[in-house]
């Protein structure tokens, strides 16, 4: 006979199901509100059901370009992502064998997730107008003509917005690689290296396929701080804006929910690509079976 459930049981369903009622239950919000009729505002009730306010945030928000702002997002997530993964996993590689100063690496990378957000980068708004600075003198000193007439800022989307992005990013992926790597069983390293694998076939037939499920775990969570961060990117970017930085701006301006259909394609797309990596994985192992 199975055993039955106690009222304890019971209390803590309840408890997680507020719970995730809590965690879910604005995305939810957001998403039916997005659907709207013309006549729809910010709250319940709803002013019946249609694409209108998808079609009007086609069109354009107001002055702002909001697709240019998605577009550069998102070139910046992947450029994000891409340099996580291959970073905390030559990270994770060389920790695995000990070498000179690498308590201090450690604890200097692991300081930014310590430190507040904005402190982050404010700081790296500093450092790149020093830059700033240091590259007009010289080009006064070398009287190079085109440092005075047309250098602005070294600051920009790739540059300190990816630098800042990136002291958010690695420390996680690193943190997970360190912790695949403490687990991971060496004597499969050696039977590959007694069979003959040279130390690059080693790690492309036996290293790689057992960490490749954390591996996709390092790049979504690349892609996705990098996708929706904000206060890191909010002094570091220069003139240009991403995505969340103008959904931030539009909350003060926009009283439609044309800004709950932008919420809900930026959600949209953190799943899309969440969705992807999974179906990749799935159709990659079921590959590597038949192959087997």
């Amino acid at each position: 006979m199975p055993e039955k459930r106690g009222s304890a049981f019971y209390a803590l369903a309840a408890f997680f199901a507020l719970f995730v009622l809590f965690l879910y239950g604005p995305t939810l919000t957001i998403l039916v509100l997005s659907f709207q009729g013309p006549e729809g505002g910010l709250t319940f009730p709803l002013q019946g059901l249609s694409l209108h306010w998808y079609r009007v945030l086609w069109e354009g928000v107001g002055v702002v370009d909001i697709w240019a702002a998605f577009r550069r997002s998102l070139r910046l997530s992947l450029v994000v992502m891409v340099l996580t993964t291959v970073i905390a996993l030559a990270a994770g590689y060389a920790y695995r064998r000990r070498f000179r100063g690498q308590d201090l690496l450690f604890h200097l990378t692991i300081a930014s997730l310590i430190v507040p957000s904005i402190v982050v980068s404010l700081g790296i708004a500093l450092q790149f107008r020093l830059i700033d600075d240091g590259v007009k003198a010289l080009g006064e000193a070398l009287e190079i003509g085109w440092v005075a007439e047309n250098f602005a800022t070294t600051m920009g989307l790739f540059t300190s917005g990816l630098g800042a992005h990136l002291t958010w990013t690695l420390p996680f992926g690193l943190l997970i690689m360190f912790a695949v790597f403490n687990r991971f069983p060496g004597e499969l390293e050696e039977a590959g290296r007694d069979l003959g694998g040279s130390p690059r076939q080693v790690f492309l037939h036996v290293v790689l396929p057992i960490i490749a499920p954390s591996l996709i775990g390092v790049a979504l969570f690349g892609f996705t701080l990098s996708w929706d961060e904000i206060a890191r990117s909010s002094q570091a970017l220069g003139d240009l804006n991403t995505l969340p930085l103008e959904l931030q701006g539009l909350t003060t301006t926009v009283t439609t929910p044309e800004i709950y259909a932008l919420g809900t394609l930026t959600t949209g797309v953190s799943a899309l690509v969440i969705g992807l990596a999974f179906a990749s994985f799935a159709l990659w192992r079921r590959y590597r079976a038949r192959r087997a």
